[in-house]
């Protein structure tokens, strides 16, 4: 970091960081420290890479060493849980934390990967209330994403996955959380995508399919399952434009990738810490900071 609102590291300097294995390549800090900078805070980000089985051991070593915040990325989002003082209800409805804030005691988690995935959709102008949204995969992210679809008034919510048994387990669990007498989610297998019902679907694929270096595979190729998607996002952000994401486009509809979503959680989770309020302008500096890191022009 350099120029204008840095401040030297020195005994008052906060720290915060990400704890995850892999994460030597995470965009994270490219994200904190822009924030840091141009909010002129005393705060420094940094990657720390946490041996398998050392979760809560990297948890209660951060508390101890007066650490401000922290991310977590897989395999830990689950894994730290046990190890919080309190857990956020969206967190633990959830069932993951990508977010520790430092309480009084110990941290707190929340979970900001959904929060950033709406409010990138709401940067982008898509909305959820009233649509029929499709989900592709059945794995912990799908289920994320079709919890935030029934808190944000989705009309209809089907889900596609190749083991349709565990897309069945999301949909009953989802129709739960559902307002009484509501039952918005089912599932299909992904096979039977030709025997959609309607035909004007909000489509976030939450699969790792397309994901560098394998940039040519998509779950589904049919164009005529695409020719339904008015909207697709690909929560994959490398490559910044998937397969998925060319698909859609090909077929009449818009298409958006991951890098926003990437880009938002970072933003609440630095919110959660610091108190401070991420305005566009400063949000658009941290989504150039990242995209520079990626090479991305």
């Amino acid at each position: 970091m350099g120029g204008k609102g840095f401040m030297k590291i020195d005994g008052y300097t906060r720290v915060c960081g990400v704890m995850g294995n892999p994460v030597e390549h995470t965009m994270s800090p490219a994200i904190h420290n822009t924030l840091a900078q141009a909010l002129g805070e005393n705060l420094v980000y940094i990657p720390f890479h946490v041996p398998a089985g050392h979760a809560g051991d990297a948890v209660r070593g951060a508390y101890a060493l007066n650490l401000l915040g922290m991310n977590v990325t897989v395999p830990y989002k689950r894994d730290v849980v046990p190890f919080l003082k309190e857990i956020d209800p969206l967190a633990e409805t959830i069932g993951a934390v990508n977010t520790l804030v430092r309480t009084e005691g110990g941290f707190k988690g929340y979970n900001t990967d959904m929060p950033g995935l709406y409010r990138a959709m709401s940067e982008d102008g898509v909305g959820i209330e009233g649509e029929d949204v499709l989900i592709l995969g059945a794995g912990g992210v799908a289920r994320a994403v079709a919890i935030l679809a029934v808190r944000k008034g989705a009309r209809r919510i089907l889900i596609l996955n190749r083991t349709l048994e565990k897309a069945q387990r999301i949909a009953r669990e989802v129709n739960g959380l559902a307002p009484a007498g509501v039952q918005p989610a089912s599932a299909l297998a992904l096979e039977e995508c030709a025997t959609l019902p309607g035909d004007r679907y909000l489509a976030i694929q939450a699969t790792n399919v397309g994901m560098f270096p394998k940039t040519e595979d998509a779950v589904i190729e049919d164009a005529a399952f695409y020719r339904k998607v008015h909207t697709g996002y690909d929560l994959v952000f490398n490559p910044p434009r998937t397969r998925f994401m060319a698909l859609v486009e090909e077929n009449g509809g818009r298409a958006f990738g991951g890098l926003k979503m990437l880009l938002y959680q970072g933003i609440i989770a630095y919110e959660l810490w610091t108190g401070a309020q991420v305005d566009a302008g400063l949000a658009e500096k941290a989504y150039a900071a990242m995209k520079e890191a990626m090479h991305i022009s």
